[in-house]
């Protein structure tokens, strides 16, 4: 609650962006909406919204992939002969559904030394696979890592055990076996590996077994992004690209929190909410194209710092005894004024009767 009694209500804000990371429309929805319901009605809304699209690709993060969101996205059409086409990533939680198919392509990545390439097919659509090695490395060293650490995790509550068993006293309180068991599985699972270190909740004594089938599937998943696609006549290459993409829309995200602080809002009626999210999806546009214009210009400039030296500028108006008043604007400083190049605005000027303050 606020300050003045008013309940924050939360909302949340669906950006379309173009391909080169544009918004060109947003929609406000209620804070406990999910997101994969979302996405059909506001294709539609954007196709109706922009009739001269004629090709629409969707490309979605690790949330929408389901056999009914991939059925409703192709029933989609753009045109009467272009269907909507789309590129989703598969959540890593979901890569055991793909061992089968993944099994031929997990081969020949084990031995690349350098990122690869490979397609495979899944429920009549193109799976594509990119694996990097390095990536792979770095995962499956950092597994290893946390689980050597619960397994002297396990031995030490093991220890306190039995020394509590040879009457030996410890500071805190007394654990007990199921209490040790409960702990060493929460730790587990917090550390997101109760599919490969399976505690024995059945048993009075605190006992686990390393799955060793799990552990070698676990570390063939390594270092792959894998992504399913209708998209026919683009490169393998080029659908990993258009994927990465992405995080041109995740920045705008990012610049909507920090910089722009779309939240919290103290609203309460809807109107409300949409005002204020219209109000912070012009200053997003406005934001991305200062950074595109400053990029363009070859500037070390971000929008932040470009503002922060436009903000030195001031226009002034003195007015000594009785006399008429002086107008003027402070002299511009090389950053403002190459702050001002960049962003293609005209420097502020004064009619050529009025004083220039120095």
């Amino acid at each position: 609650m606020s300050k003045e009694g008013v309940i924050a209500r939360q909302f949340m804000l669906g950006v379309v962006q173009t391909a080169d990371g544009m918004p060109i429309y947003h929609e406000v929805f209620d804070g406990n909406t999910a997101e994969a319901p979302t996405l059909q009605p506001t294709l539609k809304k954007v196709l109706a919204r922009f009739p001269h699209i004629r090709r629409l690709v969707a490309v979605a993060d690790r949330g929408l992939l389901s056999l009914v969101n991939i059925e409703a996205l192709s029933a989609l059409q753009v045109t009467a002969d272009r269907p909507l086409e789309f590129i989703l990533a598969v959540p890593g939680r979901r890569y055991s559904e793909f061992v089968d198919v993944l099994e031929p392509v997990s081969t020949q990545a084990s031995h690349a030394t350098a990122q690869k390439l490979t397609e495979a097919k899944w429920q009549g659509h193109r799976l594509v696979v990119a694996h990097d090695p390095l990536r792979a490395a770095e995962q499956t060293k950092d597994r290893l890592a946390r689980i050597h650490a619960l397994q002297q995790r396990a031995d030490q509550l093991a220890g306190k055990l039995e020394a509590q068993d040879e009457g030996k006293v410890h500071r805190g309180r007394k654990l007990s076996d199921s209490g040790a068991k409960a702990r060493f599985f929460h730790e587990v699972s917090e550390a997101h590996l109760a599919r490969l270190i399976k505690v024995d909740l059945q048993s009075d004594l605190l006992t686990y077994q390393i799955d060793e089938t799990a552990m070698a599937r676990a570390q063939r998943m390594d270092g792959k992004l894998m992504l399913v696609t209708n998209v026919r006549d683009m490169s393998a290459a080029e659908v990993v690209q258009r994927y990465k993409a992405l995080a041109d829309i995740e920045r705008s995200f990012r610049v909507l929190k920090s910089e722009i602080k779309i939240a919290p809002v103290f609203h309460r009626l809807p109107q409300r909410i949409k005002a204020h999210a219209s109000i912070c999806f012009i200053a997003l546009i406005l934001y991305l194209v200062m950074r595109q214009r400053l990029r363009l210009a070859g500037t070390d400039m971000s929008p932040e710092t470009a503002l922060a030296d436009l903000r030195g500028i001031q226009r002034h108006t003195v007015t000594i005894d009785s006399g008429a008043p002086i107008h003027g604007v402070s002299t511009l400083q090389p950053r403002q004024a190459q702050a001002l190049a960049a962003l293609k605005i005209n420097k502020p000027t004064l009619d050529p009767q009025l004083t220039l303050l120095k």
